[in-house]
């Protein structure tokens, strides 16, 4: 297919028909490794770079046949090693969805972790006429593949570095640094913040992020996503740390997106 065919990249899922991750219908490749470790992660799976195993023991249905794969569901492989042609091929599949502004997001975890990997993956879909994304957390600056792109799309989830720092491992300032150095690209940028009460759910916090994105002219879009629980039984099943949130109720979110247009 390409001069990439070889290169392996370590990946948890292919979501096809995701109408979240960009606009249309996207094909989403989540890649495995992620430098941050945010408490209300919703992917957790995610943050290691390595094959792990999440254990559902309320699921086993003690069969003995643990070492020939759990049929019960009650020990989850996550991670799989696929080379670039394995996963163009429910990419090129999907393509006829991609007719109404689609096209493919790579995910995450972090996918500049993944650089080799990532970048034979975009010239791939970029070889194929295929509009392709990025989500990003901005940890990472990779202009090479970022000049490639159609889209990227990143979360700024705090304005300060000792939030930050508490919440996700990494302080902010390296992140801002990197969203306006990839803004003079001149490439589509979507903004996100997850609304975790306790964190940022206040109008001060979506005020001072909102200011400093209206700074930045290539991100024509921002959103506010409400926390969701999703992680919680994944952060289990992995004997991850667990931190809870709660739900951000609707008033609350209608209130913050108010306070939260760019222009």
């Amino acid at each position: 297919m390409n001069k990439h065919t070889d290169i392996i990249g370590m990946i948890t899922d292919i979501t096809r028909a995701s109408t979240h991750d960009g606009p249309g219908i996207r094909t989403v490749v989540f890649t495995k490794g992620c430098p941050l470790n945010c408490a209300w992660c919703h992917n957790p799976e995610c943050i290691s770079p390595e094959v792990q195993v999440l254990k559902y023991p309320e699921k086993c249905i003690g069969c003995g046949m643990c070492d020939k794969g759990c049929f019960a569901g009650a020990k989850v492989v996550c991670g799989r090693e696929m080379t670039v042609d394995e996963v163009m091929e429910p990419i090129l599949a999907d393509r006829g969805y991609y007719t109404s502004g689609g096209g493919v997001t790579i995910s995450g975890g972090e996918p500049m972790m993944q650089r080799e990997f990532t970048n034979a993956l975009v010239d791939a879909c970029k070889a194929e006429g295929i509009h392709t994304g990025v989500e990003t957390s901005f940890i990472i600056y990779d202009e090479d593949i970022l000049k490639k792109l159609d889209l990227i799309m990143f979360d700024l989830k705090l304005p300060d570095d000792e939030r930050h720092l508490k919440w996700t491992g990494v302080p902010v300032s390296k992140i801002k640094e990197n969203i306006l150095r990839a803004s003079k690209l001149n490439i589509p940028m979507i903004a996100r913040t997850p609304i975790i009460p306790g964190v940022n759910a206040d109008r001060e916090t979506v005020n001072e992020i909102a200011d400093f994105l209206r700074a930045v002219p290539s991100v024509y879009k921002y959103e506010l996503l409400a926390y969701h629980p999703l992680g919680l039984s994944k952060r289990r099943a992995l004997d991850m740390p667990e931190t809870q949130f709660e739900i951000p109720n609707k008033a609350l979110m209608e209130e913050l997106k108010q306070n939260a247009f760019l222009r």
